[in-house]
């Protein structure tokens, strides 16, 4: 594949990024290991640039990063792309507004998807970020694009950006690779905190009216423009 210096300076930084947020991963306690993977969509481009198979958080560099097409086959010559791989691209090809995708087993939000259980929207954070519960997707093995398929089934048309796979783990998505990570965080956040209140007691829900003002606000209102 030919690339254009403009392309390919796009690509290195996007390189850097995606090396720099598995940082965020681990410093966040999100993953164990070699588990869990970001990646990122080279804009304008049927690419993606994503973590290599089995190799340690404390050897990525962004010159390890892989870049594969949109059917996670590897173009620039590197090693082998996260085992992921596919349910990313899956992703990518299908969810055209989507461009970074996350996946890691963090320890409370894979508690969630082992019993197949939607987190329900009892916090603001939950209402803020995700715009109601935090869906579960279907049952599905690695190897080729069945997660994907699952991702794509729950989270197109839905407000949330954070799907538990049921017995396996959380994938995000983001309008880029940071917001992924950050859908990440909270997701495990709030099963943390929503797993907890329910040893308390029955967590009391939040009104759909109040759960829609919520998310408006904090979507089109919060932060700095």
């Amino acid at each position: 594949m030919t690339m254009t210096s403009d392309i390919l300076g796009t690509v290195d930084k996007l390189r850097r990024q995606v090396s720099d947020l598995h940082a965020e991963l681990t410093r966040n306690e999100l993953v164990a290991w070699t588990a869990g993977n970001v990646s990122a969509r080279v804009p304008g481009q049927d690419l993606m640039v994503i973590k290599p198979s089995g190799v340690s958080y404390d050897d990525l560099s962004p010159e390890n990063m892989v870049l594969t097409d949109l059917y996670g086959t590897a173009v620039d010559g590197g090693g082998s792309p996260s085992s992921d791989t596919d349910a990313h691209a899956y992703v990518y090809r299908h969810m055209p507004e989507v461009n970074g995708v996350v996946h890691t087993h963090s320890t409370y939000a894979t508690a969630w998807a082992a019993r197949g259980e939607a987190i329900p929207c009892v916090l603001t954070m939950m209402a803020d970020e995700f715009g109601g519960e935090i869906p579960v997707g279907p049952f599905a093995l690695i190897g080729d694009d069945s997660i994907g398929r699952g991702i794509v089934e729950v989270l197109s048309g839905h407000r949330s950006t954070a799907v538990l796979m049921k017995n396996h783990g959380v994938f995000t998505i983001g309008k880029d690779a940071r917001s992924a990570v950050k859908s990440a965080v909270l997701c495990e956040e709030v099963a943390r905190t929503v797993h907890i209140s329910r040893q308390l007691g029955d967590p009391l829900p939040i009104g759909q009216a109040h759960i829609d003002s919520l998310y408006e606000r904090y979507q089109n209102v919060y932060g700095q423009k």
